[in-house]
């Protein structure tokens, strides 16, 4: 029994390896990830302003808004 217990973690060690040493740059990526987010949600708040803006102010002046197929889109599903 216990031979096959040892034959079991042997090969969960195989399959599985956990990293010796954790690098330092760690925390850092995690960092980098998370300002990379925020970018990205400042970008799509941005955008969406712009967007909510030519559309009033087309609906103000009762012209079309210039809003590509793709956002128009977007907005049916």
């Amino acid at each position: 029994m216990e031979r096959q217990t040892a034959a079991m973690r042997e090969r969960s060690r195989r399959a599985f390896p956990e990293p010796d040493v954790v690098p330092d740059d760690a925390l850092a990526s995690i960092e980098a990830t998370r300002a990379q987010c925020r970018r990205q949600a400042v970008a799509t708040e941005a955008a969406a302003l712009r967007r909510a803006r030519q559309e009033r102010a087309a609906r103000e002046t009762g012209t079309p808004a210039d809003v590509p197929p793709s956002a128009a889109l977007r907005d049916t599903a």
